[in-house]
């Protein structure tokens, strides 16, 4: 692995002259703040104390692999851009067994926000996080709610019935699923029906779609009863740009609701122990033992 030169470290260190940068909105200073906390710098904990609360909502984009969320995410940015939104996006990948990287297979699709002075992307890996997201995916998010972006978009790995903790992160958890998933929905029902808030069937041009939308449905239906509302099920063709308005509307009727759940304390409870744990075995050398 590369080492950095020191005088680059030793000039973004400065605590204060970050936290100001970021108060500014100088979006180089938020992208190292974030690097000086993914690679758990020493000061990085300070920073992050320093850092101002914030409000901002965080939408959660998750669904098994090839059902096309990051077309879907790179939709939502461009309604979001047109109504004048600031929009953040972490896209969280799997990651290299060599070298704890990200694998950016699909950031291609997203490569017309790069360079747009509204829109933040950022890659981050899981890190051998089991639950689909980024083990420093908490703070992360906090200094992105500081920088004071209108909407945070959370792209997950993918889900299962133990990778649920995007419910406990986001506000609002849209599941992405495609008409030939039908198997995939039966082996996830239990952790889809209890972490989403609306149903996305993607590539719904393709045959079947109507009958895989009413299965779902009905596959859901005895799981409203225990609902505060009913979890809506929106088509989409993200490449086609169709039914995403639709699905925009529906997001930000849900935000406007959103509310602490169960799962964000789960969520919190387990990153409280993911730090004991870190901090108890921090002299544990794997290669070694």
């Amino acid at each position: 692995m590369c080492k950095l030169p020191y005088n680059f470290l030793s000039r973004f260190m400065d605590r204060d002259e970050l936290l100001q940068q970021l108060k500014n909105g100088d979006i180089k200073a938020l992208a190292r703040i974030i690097s000086l906390v993914e690679n758990e710098h020493p000061g990085y904990e300070e920073i992050l104390q320093s850092i101002p609360a914030s409000a901002a909502k965080i939408i959660g984009i998750t669904g098994p692999p090839g059902a096309g969320k990051s077309t879907l995410v790179d939709g939502l940015v461009g309604l979001l851009v047109e109504k004048g939104k600031k929009i953040a996006v972490l896209c969280i990948d799997p990651s290299s067994a060599f070298n704890w990287g990200a694998v950016l297979g699909d950031r291609i699709r997203m490569s017309d926000w790069y360079t747009h002075p509204n829109v933040f992307i950022r890659s981050l890996a899981t890190r051998g996080s089991m639950g689909g997201l980024h083990p420093k995916i908490i703070e992360i998010t906090d200094i992105l709610k500081a920088f004071q972006f209108d909407h945070i978009i959370v792209e997950t790995v993918g889900v299962g019935q133990s990778e649920i903790e995007i419910a406990g992160l986001a506000d609002v958890t849209v599941v992405t699923l495609v008409p030939e998933a039908g198997d995939e929905v039966q082996t996830m029902k239990a952790g889809l029906m209890e972490i989403a808030d609306i149903f996305v069937v993607n590539k719904s041009d393709r045959p079947d779609a109507d009958l895989f939308v009413r299965n779902l449905q009905q596959m859901l239906a005895p799981a409203f009863s225990k609902h505060y509302h009913e979890v809506p099920v929106v088509k989409t063709v993200a490449s086609q740009k169709q039914g995403l308005t639709e699905l925009l509307d529906l997001i930000l009727h849900q935000l406007q609701k959103s509310h602490l759940t169960d799962k964000t304390f789960w969520l919190l409870a387990e990153r409280a122990f993911y730090l004991v744990q870190q901090k108890r075995m921090k002299d544990v050398d794997k290669a070694v033992a």
